[in-house]
């Protein structure tokens, strides 16, 4: 099968060394970059990675080997430098055996290709959104910005595999800063870079973007003068997009295989998981339902199969509350005997795949905005992520966010600044008591997902209802 100018297959058959399998990933990605500031250009760039890494198992031991040599000559030697590696090293089991051979292909769907935009446009798009941000001389600071990268892989391997897909990514960032004496208070499109989708300029230029943008210079005006949140224990209620970084902090990262392990120990930290608690730990009330699926539509980490050849398919890892599925790949359901999903993925041409999160998603449940606030006497709504905190186990958490709402008797009320809430993990999501319908239920995204040694920063997606949660400590501060 061939794909685009590359034929994998030319310089795959250029390995000669006589692995029992040999794996050959091509990866090419291109970005353009446009940030503003004040309606003034900062910088426009394109910045294009391109390169191959190839595997080896020899005698049950699996080597990689990276390079930007994308001749037949610069495939054999990395080929023959994992081949030797791996002699060396002591023989142990790992699960390449199971590596299927997948063949087929996967396209982003893009209705609208940036391709088709000259920067002279989308500079002048940009331009207008601060001039839309700066709804008062109070706004001291306006910022906009746009990335979209075109990625291209293609995999073959001795087994069979042959597979080629070809992802494109879109996000952008807003922001409004206004000032009032002392006081500075900055709003953003829902928080920063969340907004980040699989597709062309379809993502941002929505029936809604004048509209938000004005929305976003509102908002500052409003957070500037506004009290700032009451520390109390009450009814939370979290925006999808707070739910984003509520998700991936306090269930993505604590059901990563590898993690739980003891391979994260040294640099991303531990989990408060074992291995044990598959099968039968209440990670949260019967509401809590949370889905692994690289097979969304637009979601930011959609692929038909991972960097290791497995196909894609929606899987819950929590259902009705109970945990029953981890976030780990080939190797690591092999080493713990954990059920696992499709996750092996690497950042690039020149890292190996590992346990990663993809699109994780809290299922909706039932009723609008209004039906989920209707019966709280009182309560915090709140919007958009501006900082966090997690320990090393993924337990404690502190977060905190950009804009909050006072919920009085089933009504949203006045605007609070420097709304921060905090909990424990599982305790937090036992008191999950309400998720709002399907026409709550939104989906943003993070580009910048760290872990890994040497460090990888992957795409990971997160879609969730409004959720309400109980007996939840909030507090405000800068």
């Amino acid at each position: 099968m061939r794909h685009g100018a590359m034929n994998p297959t030319a310089l795959f058959n250029a390995i000669d060394v006589p692995a029992d399998w040999i794996g050959l990933r091509l990866v090419r990605e291109t970005t353009h970059s446009h940030h503003l500031r004040d309606g003034h250009p900062q910088g426009h760039g394109r910045e294009t990675t391109w390169g191959a890494m190839v595997e080896v198992s020899v005698q049950g031991t699996l080597s990689y080997c990276a390079t930007p040599q994308i001749t037949p000559d610069g495939i054999r030697q990395a080929a023959t430098l994992a081949y030797e590696q791996a002699k060396s090293l002591t023989p142990r089991t790992h699960a390449v055996a199971d590596r299927p051979p997948a063949q087929g292909h996967y396209l982003t769907p893009v209705e609208q290709s940036q391709r088709n935009v000259s920067t002279k446009e989308l500079t002048e798009l940009l331009v207008k959104v601060c001039q839309t941000l700066k709804v008062s001389d109070e706004i001291v600071c306006t910022k906009a910005s746009l990335a979209s990268t075109e990625s291209e892989t293609w995999f073959v391997s001795t087994n069979g595999a042959d597979w080629y897909q070809q992802k494109h990514y879109i996000s952008n960032h807003f922001a409004a800063t206004a000032q009032v004496g002392t006081e500075v208070q900055t709003r953003s499109d829902h928080g920063m870079l969340a907004r980040c989708y699989q597709g062309g300029l379809e993502w941002l230029l929505t029936d809604d973007l004048w509209e938000r943008v004005q929305r976003i210079g509102e908002q500052a005006l409003e957070l500037v003068r506004a009290e700032n949140c009451p520390e109390m224990r009450t009814h939370l209620v979290l925006a999808p997009d707070q739910m984003l970084l509520q998700i991936h902090e306090s269930v993505g990262h604590p059901l990563e295989l590898d993690r739980i392990l003891g391979d994260e120990r040294n640099y991303a930290g531990w989990s408060f998981v074992t291995l044990n608690d598959f099968g039968h730990l209440q990670y949260g009330s019967p509401l809590m339902n949370i889905t692994f699926d690289p097979t969304v539509p637009g979601e930011f980490a959609s692929y038909a199969v991972d960097d290791t050849g497995v196909r894609a398919q929606r899987e819950y890892l929590i259902k009705n509350g109970i945990l029953v599925r981890g976030l780990g790949s080939l190797e690591s359901q092999k080493r713990s005997g954990v059920p696992g999903v499709a996750c092996g993925r690497a950042c690039s041409w020149n890292r190996p795949p590992i346990d990663r999160m993809a699109n994780l998603n809290l299922e909706p449940g039932t009723g609008t905005f209004q039906d989920v606030i209707r019966d709280i006497e009182q309560g915090i709504y709140m919007e958009s992520n501006r900082s966090w905190s997690i320990d090393d186990y993924r337990r404690k958490f502190q977060f905190g966010c950009e804009y909050a709402r006072l919920i009085e008797n089933g009504q949203l009320t006045k605007v609070l600044k420097n709304p921060n809430y905090r909990g424990v993990s599982s305790e937090f999501w036992r008191n999950l008591v309400r998720l709002g319908g399907a026409e709550t239920w939104e989906m943003y995204g993070s580009p910048y997902c760290g872990k890994g040694e040497p460090n990888q920063a992957i795409r990971v997606g997160h879609g969730s209802p409004v959720a309400v949660f109980a007996n939840v400590e909030v507090f405000g501060g800068g």
